[in-house]
């Protein structure tokens, strides 16, 4: 049965790669274009992408920047610009939280990876873009796509501050997230 599923699939041809969009506005300005990999993590990218297609992510704050590490964004409901963005990061989507989809894709720069809590089945809405390689959270968080091009923009995303990387003052922020088929 798996077989004549593979051989119908390879017959139709390859499927439409989904990806995203992200204009950021801030100290980077630009366009962060994303391929995500529904073949890996179904159930999250399906996430992000609801969220982006409704809106969700527009005017949501990079609340989180470690310098050789990541930038973390996606606090649809406690880190939009205009609310109090001290909150940002404790936040998600009124979806339920998503069970972890692991892979054995290694967390590289450019990697687009799912924030959770300690809890491995508590990511929602929020990601993060990798500066550099972390071979620490291989196989612990939810890789669910990759930068294609903008690596340039996520560089020049404003930091953050202390240990946890909190960005003070104004943060950069995405303006507006895209749906690419």
């Amino acid at each position: 049965m798996r077989k004549l599923a593979l051989l119908l699939a390879l017959a139709a041809g390859p499927a439409a790669a989904t990806g995203i969009e992200i204009d950021v506005a801030g100290e980077a300005e630009g366009t962060i274009a994303i391929d995500l990999f529904e073949d890996v993590a179904p159930n999250h990218v399906d996430r992000i992408t609801s969220l982006a297609r409704e809106g969700a992510y527009d005017d949501v704050v990079f609340h989180r920047v470690i310098e050789g590490f990541m930038a973390q964004t996606g606090d649809v409901s406690n880190g939009k610009l205009g609310s109090d963005l001290s909150r940002a990061g404790t936040g998600g989507s009124d979806r339920p939280d998503l069970e972890a989809e692991f892979s054995d894709r290694p967390f590289e720069r450019g990697t687009i990876g799912m924030a959770r809590s300690s809890d491995p089945d508590s990511a929602n809405s929020q990601f993060f873009i990798m500066f550099a390689p972390a071979p620490h959270l291989n196989g612990g968080y939810t890789v669910v796509g990759e930068v294609t091009d903008g690596m340039d923009v996520v560089d020049a995303i404003k930091r953050g501050e202390g240990r946890n990387g909190a960005v003070t003052g104004r943060p950069d922020v995405i303006e507006a997230v895209r749906v690419t088929d």
